[in-house]
């Protein structure tokens, strides 16, 4: 037997992205997404309503950085997504976060959060609200690598949204070999 919802923005998982700008004064803001994630190789894209300050400060400047969302921070995280910075200019700085200039593009990293796409706007259709950006690199805190050099999931402690049951969750335990374990099967 199965329930049905209907057609909703329901499935698993959802990032908890935080999508970093800076304002035309170099003020840094931030705010926090879910519906997003890689479209091509090179290439990421968000469903954010034009209505945000950090929407229109990609469309100023050109430019944002992704960063995951953690455990450790969750509280900043969720609180950027509730407050406006149309409304709180300083809530970046209220929510206790950091500020650090990319190399690559003209947005901040944000310093708490290990792990950022960085990114230059490809294009953004008011209609749709899809946001689209070209990926310029990806920058990973040194704390959260393995000895191997690879990101450590349970060192990054990345956290999903449960929109089905509005809360976030823990990401980190390996349960597989992708690309490998259905090999069984051939």
């Amino acid at each position: 037997m199965r329930k049905n919802f209907g057609a909703k923005p329901l499935c698993y998982p959802q990032p908890v992205f935080i999508i970093a700008t800076y304002g035309e004064d170099g003020t840094p803001d931030a705010m926090n997404a879910a519906w997003g994630g890689i479209s091509e190789s090179d290439e990421i894209s968000l469903c954010l309503s034009a209505g945000h300050k950090t929407v229109k400060n990609i469309l100023k400047k050109g430019a944002f950085t992704v960063s995951m969302a953690d455990v450790e921070h969750l509280v900043a995280c969720d609180y950027v997504g509730l407050a406006s910075g149309n409304n709180v200019p300083d809530k970046f700085a209220k929510a206790g976060f950091h500020a650090v200039k990319s190399e690559f593009v003209d947005a901040p990293l944000i310093e708490e959060l290990p792990i950022a796409v960085e990114c230059k706007l490809k294009d953004y259709n008011p209609e749709t609200c899809i946001l689209r950006g070209q990926i310029v690199n990806v920058s990973v805190d040194e704390k959260v690598l393995g000895e191997d050099g690879k990101v450590d999931a349970a060192k990054a402690a990345p956290i999903i949204f449960d929109p089905f049951n509005n809360a976030y969750l823990k990401v980190g335990e390996k349960v597989g070999n992708a690309f490998s374990d259905g090999k069984r099967l051939k």
